[in-house]
């Protein structure tokens, strides 16, 4: 009979795990198969941004929760995961770190559990811990009907700062492991309850006030971006980053769609980076 594991390791996704957004990725895949417009593309990015803007008040919550649940509401459970398994499987598997991809395995091969911790949709975020041979993937959780259509309501919380820490407490309950031998990684500072509440905090890639903290409380700091990376495929944290780089990109999606010929500009940027 195999030893009972005594000790977990969490994972962030975005930034973390990948560089940018998973969100994003999931969004671009969509438009590519016909099943959004850029419209909709906007009015995501627009929700995002209100978000970096408001941060965790109720606004800003709000409004992330309903651009991400927009996405989804009326369409059927089956496609979306359908979907997410052919965009893990070419945009975001790929895009994995390989250092953090390691440092997955050695927890493995210690015996330790290894979650998926994300505010990203369950179905996108248990499909990557699939990939990756992780035990199992924490993730938000959108209501279906009996039909299996989202009916554009969630079934819990999002999983973000605090909800999140409360998820991972709870599921390193069910396990019977007590937190204090456990490790976290994250790059946000939203994720600063979680870090907090394990014994072994790590903060990888990370945004300028959890470096600042980690350096002070002696956490271990990992920066796994080159400046190419980070300038070419990282999302931007700033408001006005992000506001840019979204529009940004879904107008640019647009006028490709209609442009005859070569690709060039923005097109040939994307073909070499591979999006």
């Amino acid at each position: 009979m195999s030893e009972k594991p005594s000790r977990a390791a969490f994972f962030d996704l975005d930034r973390t795990l990948i560089p940018g957004s998973s969100l994003f990725l999931l969004a671009r895949g969509a438009y590519e198969r016909d099943m959004f417009r850029v419209r909709d593309l906007l009015r995501f990015a627009h929700g995002q941004v209100m978000f970096q803007l408001r941060g965790e008040s109720q606004g800003g919550m709000d409004m992330s929760r309903e651009s991400t649940l927009g996405f989804v509401t009326g369409r059927s459970q089956g496609e979306l995961i359908a979907m997410g398994r052919e965009i893990v499987e070419e945009r975001i598997i790929p895009r994995v770190y390989e250092d953090i991809v390691r440092v997955i395995e050695a927890h493995q091969q210690r015996g330790d559990l290894t979650f998926l911790v994300t505010a990203a949709p369950i179905e996108l975020a248990s499909q990557i811990a699939d990939e990756l041979g992780m035990t199992q993937a924490i993730g938000t959780v959108s209501e279906v009907d009996e039909a299996g259509y989202y009916t554009g309501r969630l079934a819990g919380d999002v999983m973000h700062g605090a909800a999140k820490a409360k998820a991972v407490a709870e599921v390193a309950a069910g396990y019977g492991i007590d937190l204090a031998d456990c490790s976290a990684y994250s790059d946000s500072i939203n994720d600063l309850p979680l870090l907090e509440s394990v014994g072994d905090p790590h903060a990888v890639n990370p945004e300028h006030e959890l470096k600042r903290i980690a350096r002070v409380r002696g956490w271990r700091v990992h920066e796994l971006r080159t400046r190419r990376k980070a300038l070419l495929i990282g999302i931007p944290a700033g408001v006005g980053g992000v506001a840019l780089f979204a529009a940004g990109l879904a107008i640019g999606i647009a006028i490709e769609r209609r442009r005859s010929g070569p690709p060039s500009g923005l097109g040939a940027l994307k073909q070499r980076m591979g999006l």
